[in-house]
């Protein structure tokens, strides 16, 4: 198999990866959030916001949805728009996995019905699980350079033409659409005192601060995991047989350096090795077979950039 086609399986693979990412994504909006009224950040709390301010607008065209307008179709709508926007902006290279993304995000809004009673029955318990489930799902769809479009589209245009960085742009908008759901209406109203509406519309603002503080754990967690790598540095004799394996079974770049054993003022090779974390057992494994009295340091690592692991970025 030559480099183009493995390339271009790589790219499909991540594609693939990116809408079944964005499937646990769905689910829980539909599942979880929507059910328990709970508006977070994103692109995803303005559909919600949507969805609760037009409850019973729309009975002929979305009786379905109790006569809203559905996530998917504002979700879908909205990102057309930013999408339009980000071609003129920042081209078609980043675009094209979003507009994969928006696409596969509104399939999954609409062919996962939406419950009217929650999956888990406390909003804490909810929005702490249902953020957790969020995140890794949105974690999975970005470690293959995908996108489930919305705030990430407007940031990545504000962090076009302002010096601002991304992680900021995105805070900020996202605590703007929760607190706005205060103002948004309460179900069964008519029945409760004031105070009593004004204790449901904080509690709502407090659930999306609690699942959007969940999710951003979830996702930077599981992104970190999944990105942590281990740096080997091997002291043997074999160095030679070592390094051949290693390059041979684990498809991994070896770097041998020359060294000097300053008690036995001997020369030494030092084997050095860049690799991802599921690859550890495998090196060790080698390491032991060709020569067990060989001496090892291993260490992990944050990020590695480079050919192999992710593309060097700028801010």
């Amino acid at each position: 198999m030559d480099i183009s086609q493995k390339q271009l399986l790589k790219t499909a693979r991540e594609y693939v990866m990116i809408i079944i990412g964005l499937f646990p994504f769905a689910l829980m909006v539909n599942w979880i959030f929507v059910p328990h009224n709970v508006v977070g950040g994103g692109l995803t709390g303005i559909c919600s916001i949507i969805y609760y301010a037009t409850q019973g607008m729309f009975d002929n065209a979305f009786a379905e949805y109790g006569g809203a307008i559905p996530i998917w179709l504002s979700s879908l709508t909205i990102n057309i728009l930013l999408l339009i926007a980000a071609v003129a902006t920042v081209g078609w290279r980043f675009c094209l996995r979003t507009i994969v993304g928006v696409f596969a995000l509104a399939f999954w809004y609409r062919v996962i019905p939406l419950r009217t009673v929650p999956l888990i029955d406390d909003p804490v318990t909810a929005c702490i699980v249902g953020g957790v489930v969020f995140g890794i799902g949105l974690g999975i769809a970005m470690l293959n350079n995908g996108s489930s479009g919305g705030t990430d589209i407007i940031a990545m245009i504000v962090n076009q033409n302002k010096d601002i960085s991304l992680g900021r742009v995105m805070i900020i908008c996202d605590f703007i659409i929760i607190a706005s759901s205060y103002f948004l209406p309460v179900a069964g109203a008519d029945t409760m005192t004031t105070s009593e509406i004004t204790d449901f519309k904080i509690k709502r603002i407090m659930y999306g601060l609690c699942m959007t503080v969940s999710y951003t754990l979830a996702l930077d967690w599981f992104m970190s995991k999944m990105r942590q790598s281990v740096q080997f540095m091997i002291f043997s004799k074999h160095y030679d047989l070592i390094a051949t394996a290693i390059n041979q079974k684990v498809h991994r770049g070896v770097t041998v350096l020359d060294g000097t054993g300053w008690y036995s003022q001997q020369p030494v090779k030092v084997v050095t090795v860049m690799a991802k974390e599921n690859e550890r057992a495998l090196i060790l494994r080698i390491v032991k077979e060709i020569d067990p009295d060989a001496f090892v340091s291993q260490s992990d690592v944050t990020d590695v950039f480079g050919r192999g692991f992710a593309k060097i970025k700028g801010k």
